[in-house]
């Protein structure tokens, strides 16, 4: 068994490129080199800024003989069917083929053909070229071997180069992300020799170490000899090297300095991807700077310079200083990179400070007004339109979470007029966050400046949601709003695609609701948000708001229950003069909110299973249907959870799915159901008896638990059953040979079934 060696080395690789990269240089060879009959060991891959290295163990030295069989057309089968038959099989006559006899099918013949093995190296010089020329990488160049340049511009039928070179299109071009200079390709040590169509060299055994520390050709023999020397040559091959000593140099700087390292695993492996040799280094920046937001001046360094923020170990302020990370070990200690770096950095926090000193000069209030003249999407307006329905939403949604309906509105309205300041133009990451600060020099309500930086949370998986009222309503009635919206246009997610990232707004919500324990029905929610988007889509202007439409609904029948959503919609078509088209919008507005129920419940049960929830119990809960209170939902998974862990729990599932069983046969086979009423007069077992009365009494505790959402105490009262179930099943047969006791017996079981449903679909529990 040998050892294959691969490195491509090239110009600097986009940092967010190279772990992607090697792991697609790993799959695409090894998947090429398995497909042609080698059986492989183990292979691992590394990137650097200038190379792509994999190393795979175990490669036998040649590919096995296989021998291939090709079934063909029956004995006697017409002309042309035989000459297809030996067409693709390779073959000049019937001859060539042998004739297999089956003692169903007859006789037909079969081509067999042998393969011999082939060389390793062999093969390795064809798959090798061949993943090159098709690498999926997201941008790249391309170049021949004739050109000089790698930069060139298509016109017509030729290529104009960055130098003024033309030549035809038509001549062998190479794609990758920077220039390659070398390839080495090892097998067993020695070299494996090809040459990829555009480019001008063989592969052989050298290679380069560092740019500046290490530049000189030099041979390898092997994988550990290939590390060994480019660590000589000051290269790191491994990235996760690379970042623990970024890690370690930038922790050990805090401490000698008496600072606190502001961690970021991000900044950190980006820095490794942007060295080979990294050196860490510490600068400083005028203290006037530290007036501006702290979260400025960190999202300056590190979008602009790829530098480290530290804070004063005491205070926890933002002190002024900086890491820069260095690709070299210089000479003179550093001195002149952290200078280039500090003098970089002073022109950045200037800007920053700029936009900072700028914005303070206007008012949140008059920077909402040019959201009128920012477009959100063509078919759902500008940032405006997009602000009114959210401060609409938010009032409404304000009583069910708590907070006071017009700090939610005034929230709602303010939320998004940051983006046009100068600092959010200059760094998006930092919307919300200054919206807070903006409202907070302005001296409003802190409960406002709050919602104004949480309505955007949870950004991911790893944030928080907010917990203050006035900040819950506006973050889910932005969430909704996005999500109502892009239902009702149709632009839903569809497979792995999700431009608008739906599913994690959907997500957000089902968080923000679960872990604030919030009772709000989200088809109450959403309702009639979805039924003025879909009006506004077919052209139906919506003639007064909800809340007022409501108000004056409520007054005319003197009963706040009796008002639907529909009622509303309906008025609602009625003053815009569509009554008549109103059933039909009625039936489009309950399918998308149908739709929209159904992604929050996919949402809810990958947050649940990410709890450690049974999918089986979910699904079980989620089959009753026409549920939308999430929290609801919630407890009832884990009580049910809890219920089947005991031993009444477990048996009684037991006989559920028995009955269910025995239930289904016999209702396939007469082709017929058995629900109703029993007959009390053909109940003439003990157990029978006991079993009806316990059902009567079952059913109804359960419901009064469920009523005051006490799903233990559903559990509680559904575990009466196990008992008379088990009883039942010991001293009744269910198929008596008269009909109406059968038929009342099978009644019996489906009053089994469906005592439990009013807690979850017991079929769908596993077990």
């Amino acid at each position: 068994m040998s050892e294959l060696l691969l490195e491509l080395f090239s110009e600097e690789i986009p940092a967010r490129m190279q772990g992607r990269a090697a792991e697609d240089l790993r799959r695409l060879v090894t998947e090429a080199l398995t497909a042609q009959g080698l059986e492989l060991g183990a292979s691992d891959a590394f990137s650097t800024p200038r190379r792509l290295a994999l190393v795979i163990e175990d490669v036998p030295a040649e590919s096995p003989e296989v021998t291939q069989e090709r079934k063909g057309p029956k004995v006697g089968a017409p002309e042309q069917a035989v000459a297809g038959f030996l067409k693709a099989a390779g073959l000049s006559s019937l001859d060539q083929a042998e004739i297999v006899k089956d003692e169903k099918k007859g006789e037909f013949y079969v081509a067999r053909s042998t393969r011999a093995g082939r060389p390793a190296a062999e093969i390795v010089a064809e798959v090798v070229p061949a993943v090159l020329a098709k690498f999926p990488w997201p941008k790249s160049m391309r170049w021949g071997s004739q050109v000089n340049s790698a930069l060139v511009t298509e016109q017509g039928d030729a290529i104009t180069t960055e130098l003024g070179e033309v030549i035809l299109a038509s001549e062998p071009w190479f794609h990758w992300v920077r220039p390659i200079h070398s390839i080495i390709c090892l097998l067993d040590g020695k070299v494996v020799k090809f040459r990829v169509p555009g480019l001008s060299f063989e592969s052989g055994n050298q290679t380069r170490g560092h740019r500046f520390h290490g530049n000189a050709p030099f041979a390898v023999k092997n994988f550990a000899d290939y590390a060994k020397h480019l660590e000589k040559h000051k290269v790191l091959l491994q990235a996760p090297a690379r970042a623990e000593a970024i890690a370690t140099q930038a922790l050990q700087l805090a401490k000698d300095a008496k600072l606190q390292l502001v961690e970021d695993e991000a900044l950190t492996h980006e820095n490794a991807g942007l060295t080979e040799w990294p050196v860490v280094l510490l600068g400083t920046f005028d203290k006037e700077f530290l007036d501006v937001p702290a979260e400025c001046l960190m999202t300056a360094m590190k979008a602009h310079q790829k530098c480290f923020s530290l804070r004063d170990a005491k205070s926890g302020k933002l002190a002024n200083k900086f890491m820069a990370v260095s690709n070299l070990t210089a000479t003179d200690g550093g001195a002149a990179i952290v200078a280039g770096n500090e003098k970089v950095i002073r022109a950045r926090l200037s800007d920053a400070k700029f936009f900072w000193e700028q914005d303070l000069k206007r008012k949140l209030e008059p920077m909402h007004f040019e959201l009128r003249s920012i477009t959100f999407h063509e078919k759902l307006g500008t940032q405006w339109d997009r602000m009114e329905r959210i401060k609409e939403l938010a009032g409404q949604i304000a009583k069910a979470v708590d907070a006071e309906p017009d700090l939610a509105r005034r929230a709602a309205e303010l939320a998004k007029a940051d983006l046009v300041s100068g600092m959010v133009g200059e760094f998006p990451e930092l919307q919300g966050l200054m919206g807070r600060y903006y409202a907070e020099a302005e001296g409003l309500n802190p409960k406002i400046a709050c919602a104004i930086e949480e309505h955007y949370k949870p950004k991911g998986q790893g944030d928080t949601v907010p917990k203050e009222p006035v900040s819950v309503a506006v973050a889910l009635a932005d969430k909704l709003d996005t999500l109502v919206g892009f239902w009702a246009i149709g632009e839903k997610p569809t497979g792995s695609g999700d431009p608008y990232q739906l599913r994690r707004a959907a997500l957000g919500v089902v968080r923000i609701l679960i872990e604030n324990d919030l009772r709000l029905p989200l088809r109450n929610a959403i309702y009639m948000q979805m039924a003025n988007e879909l009006m506004r889509q077919q052209g139906i202007s919506v003639v007064r708001k909800m809340p007022d439409l409501l108000t004056t609904l409520r007054t005319i029948t003197h009963d706040a229950t009796a008002v639907t959503a529909a009622d509303l919609l309906r008025e609602q078509l009625r003053l815009a003069g569509a009554k008549e088209q109103s059933d039909r919008y009625i039936e489009m507005l309950n399918q998308s909110v149908n739709d929209l129920l159904s992604c929050f419940a996919d949402r809810l049960k990958v947050y649940l299973r990410d709890q450690g929830a049974r999918h089986d119990l979910i699904d079980a809960v989620f089959a009753l249907g026409g549920q939308d209170d999430l929290a609801l939902i919630v407890k009832r998974v884990e009580a049910l959870g809890d219920f089947l862990k005991t031993d009444d729990g477990a048996n009684l599932l037991a006989g559920v799915k028995r009955a269910s069983n025995i239930l289904a046969i016999e209702e396939k086979k007469d082709k017929t159901t058995y629900a109703g009423d029993i007959d009390g007069s053909l109940l003439s077992e003990p157990a029978e008896r006991a079993l009806d009365a316990a059902i009567a009494k079952v059913k109804f505790d359960v419901k009064a638990a469920i009523d005051v959402e006490n799903f233990s105490g559903a559990m509680r009262a559904l575990s009466e059953l196990r008992a008379p179930v088990d009883k039942f099943f010991e001293d009744v047969t269910v198929n008596a040979d008269d009909k109406a006791v059968r038929a009342n017996r099978l009644k019996l079981l489906s009053e089994i079934r469906s005592s439990t449903q009013a807690v979850a679909d017991f079929s769908k529990i596993a077990g």
